[in-house]
């Protein structure tokens, strides 16, 4: 499979970035005629007639290409001619035939997709290598700029680097409040770059959807051109299977499932929806909150021993056919809880880089609040901070955490707009703001 390679436009990666190339006959497809013909049949079914380039345009393949099917199909009787607006064949507006809408019909009981032209497993597999998570890379510079907006012990940094360009799995451990979270979906930003991800997968017949707006962010090409137009401008020079996205982020929590990690089987569409880790290839995955799902910790780590070793999962189709897809994602862990009391050590040992977040010093945890009040609008008043440490912190014995300076500023303009006052750090309004956010327990 060729791809020419291309300098990506993020200026912190100088990673050739290749590119997917358009399709020139149907065999590049890596798909048999009669699935694209059921695919062109599907979309008159569902949609009326419509012209050959939007047929074109909506499977996202070349015009010329799908004019090759259309003719076949013409000639088989499956579709007819209704009218045309321009005198080529992208204007002429087709529609079903009677046995063309009996085919049709047919092909809808086997599968309800009807969207772009999916991309065989092996192709899919293949593109997903060539752009690996593995290929990114971050420089102390990178990772200092991506963490600015962070107050972070510079240890942290020595450790995160290293982890980052591993590709591997991270366990970001500490107590709740000090910017685990944060910290995680930092490293997804400064990563950046372009991936070509596909809107569906073949597998062996079967279709298994992979674009996910939730979780895809599409880049919308300046070259690419549709309608009519594209039969004598020239359109994107990739192929239009593959939506092509930021690099993805994948956010998941307490409501992880172990069911959530295979596919998820519709019996009234026969479409299969990939999982998680499927969507988050070439990108980031991240298990927030882990020990706190409803899946024992054990359970989940078991259910990764494999791919996190051997970087390939198998999913399960319904039929209980397996099949191994890439698992290709930097998988990050997040927990407030004691690693040593979630997992065994053997399971530890699967994950690579152990990284303690720490509760902020007095310098840093000052810092952090300086910053929450410029983006605030509010003057800093450092002997209100002290008076904060002094009779809460100190004497309550409550431990200062990254998030508390956020929170109490918060509390201030809460109080401020209710009293109808403009909100300052004074010593009355700091000290409301405190007693309303601890707990008389002397906890957070």
């Amino acid at each position: 499979m060729s791809a020419t390679p291309m300098i990506s436009n993020e200026p912190h990666l100088a990673e050739a970035v290749l590119i997917p190339p358009t399709p020139e006959k149907l065999a590049d497809t890596g798909l048999s005629a009669d699935a694209v013909r059921d695919l062109l049949l599907k979309v008159l079914y569902v949609q009326g007639s419509r012209s050959g380039q939007y047929l074109a345009d909506f499977l996202r393949l070349p015009f010329p290409l799908v004019d090759e099917e259309l003719l076949t199909l013409q000639q088989r009787r499956f579709i007819e001619v209704r009218g045309t607006t321009a005198p080529h064949r992208g204007s002429y507006l087709f529609d079903l035939g009677e046995e063309g809408r009996n085919r049709a019909r047919e092909a809808l009981e086997a599968s309800q997709y009807v969207g772009p032209v999916p991309v065989p497993l092996s192709q899919y597999s293949s593109w997903i290598h060539a752009q690996s998570i593995s290929l990114a890379h971050v420089t102390q510079e990178t990772l200092r700029a991506g963490f600015s907006h962070l107050v972070l012990n510079h240890s942290v940094f020595d450790m995160l680097g290293p982890a980052v360009n591993s590709s591997k799995s991270i366990f970001l451990y500490g107590h709740p409040g000090n910017g685990k979270t944060a910290i995680a979906e930092a490293i997804s930003q400064m990563l950046g770059g372009v991936l070509y991800l596909p809107y569906a997968v073949d597998v062996d017949g079967q279709i298994m959807l992979v674009y996910d707006p939730v979780h895809h962010e599409e880049i919308e090409t300046k070259d690419e051109v549709a309608g009519i137009e594209s039969l004598w401008r020239s359109g994107p020079s990739y192929d239009r299977r593959y939506a092509r996205v930021k690099r993805p982020v994948v956010l998941t929590g307490g409501e992880l499932t172990l069911d959530q990690l295979d596919l998820r089987y519709d019996p009234f569409t026969k479409l299969y929806q990939a999982p998680f880790q499927v969507k988050a290839n070439g990108g980031v995955l991240i298990v927030d909150d882990f020990g706190r799902q409803r899946v024992p910790p054990r359970d989940l780590l078991n259910r990764w021993i494999v791919p996190l070793e051997k970087r390939i999962d198998y999913l399960t189709l319904h039929t209980g056919g397996k099949f191994p897809v890439p698992f290709d994602c930097l998988l990050i862990f997040a927990t407030n809880l004691d690693p040593a009391e979630l997992v065994e050590e053997a399971f530890l040992r699967r994950i690579h880089y152990k990284i303690p977040v720490v509760d902020p010093t007095r310098a840093q945890y000052e810092e952090i609040f300086r910053r929450c009040c410029a983006g605030a609008g509010l003057a800093y008043a450092s002997e209100t901070v002290a008076y904060v440490f002094e009779e809460f912190y100190d004497k309550r014995g409550i431990p200062p955490r990254g998030c508390h300076p956020r929170d109490l500023i918060a509390h201030v303009e809460d109080i401020a707009k209710y009293r109808e006052i403009t909100p300052q750090l004074t010593r009355e309004l700091v000290d409301r703001a405190c007693r309303s956010y601890f707990l008389e327990s002397g906890r957070g």
